[in-house]
């Protein structure tokens, strides 16, 4: 690496890959010449109490296929970051300025940014727009059918 270049860490679950992620990598990418992502993996996802669609090693895989981003790393606990930071020789740590403040105890090792999020799009928003789909009552489409194909048969 040259003198000067600055690696930049982030860390997210990237679940279901959209717009606001990559404009983030991008945002990430250009604050330094090095960019890792520690992507969460379905254990620690799991211990937060969190659900994944997409499984680890696609996310991680996805994440990976990104230009913006030179490695990939999991992330299997909140503790690791201290030391992913001395491992890596991490100058700019960032995250999305939904953390903001979270992780300013971070500062004694590097610098800390908090990014604005990309508007009108978040994984959580996706999820709601599947699960009231998913909510749709299975009678209501099989009566909406029969009677799509009732008018069918009027026309043939």
């Amino acid at each position: 690496m040259h003198v000067g270049s600055k690696t930049v860490l982030t860390y997210g679950t990237f679940d279901m890959f959209h717009i606001g992620h990559l404009k983030l990598l991008e945002r990430l990418n250009n604050l330094g010449d090095r960019l890792i992502v520690a992507v969460s993996t379905d254990e620690f996802n799991e211990l937060k109490g969190k659900k994944t669609i997409i499984p680890y090693n696609q996310r991680a895989s996805i994440v990976e296929a990104i230009k913006y981003v030179d490695m990939v790393i999991p992330e299997n606990s909140w503790k690791q970051k201290e030391e992913d930071i001395k491992k890596h020789n991490i100058d700019i740590f960032s995250m999305g300025d939904d953390w903001k403040g979270k992780f300013d105890f971070l500062k004694e090792y590097c610098e800390v940014i908090y990014l604005p999020r990309t508007s009108d799009i978040s994984t959580s928003d996706l999820k709601q727009q599947l699960n009231k789909i998913s909510e749709i009552n299975i009678q209501d489409i099989n009566k909406a059918f029969e009677i799509l194909q009732r008018l069918k048969s009027d026309f043939e």
